[in-house]
């Protein structure tokens, strides 16, 4: 008898993938100094969406070639918790022990850009930045990234796994 397949075990095995693929990417942004770059979050969702497929694909491909809507939504779910642990822990050492002058670049370019704009005035562009500087203490931006990840992943799997499902019963045979 066959044992089925641990849904956990695809998902940490793509999870890490997928972290180490984010933490690879984060961190040529950074050294690049293109961290603010639209393309970094083209880039990122690229990476997990493709993450997210050959996952799914390989649990598949585990159970015979067959996999629920459910198990596709678990494998994503988990998979993405396991990466945003490792990309937003990377990503908060990063920032507090490997260059701490990340953010405050980053706050700089966004000041730049809201006096480039021209649509708030001095007063209000400062408490804009303070109330961003208050949501940027390391455990915040840590429990953020990690569920901002969770988010993103769940919601692409919502969509993935609707594609990439096969009952082993068909209702139309």
């Amino acid at each position: 008898m066959n044992q089925k397949p641990s849904t956990a075990r695809t998902a940490l095995k793509w999870g890490a993938i997928l972290g180490l693929g984010l933490l690879i990417i984060t961190l040529v942004m950074y050294l690049t100094d293109q961290a603010s770059n639209p393309l970094a979050s083209v880039v990122t969702a690229v990476v997990m969406i493709g993450c997210l497929v050959l996952a799914m694909r390989d649990f598949r491909s585990l159970n015979e070639g067959y996999m629920s809507y459910g198990e596709g939504i678990s494998v994503g779910a988990l998979l993405s918790a396991v990466a945003g642990l490792i990309s937003s822990a990377f990503n908060t050492f990063y920032n507090v022990v490997i260059d701490p002058t990340v953010q405050q670049r980053a706050f700089e370019q966004a000041r730049e850009k809201l006096e480039e704009q021209g649509k708030l005035s001095d007063e209000q562009i400062d408490q804009a930045m303070e109330i961003s500087q208050k949501f940027q203490s390391p455990g915040f931006t840590f429990i953020a990234g990690v569920f901002g990840t969770i988010i993103m992943g769940l919601l692409l799997s919502l969509i993935i796994a609707a594609f990439i499902r096969r009952n082993k019963s068909n209702p139309f045979e």
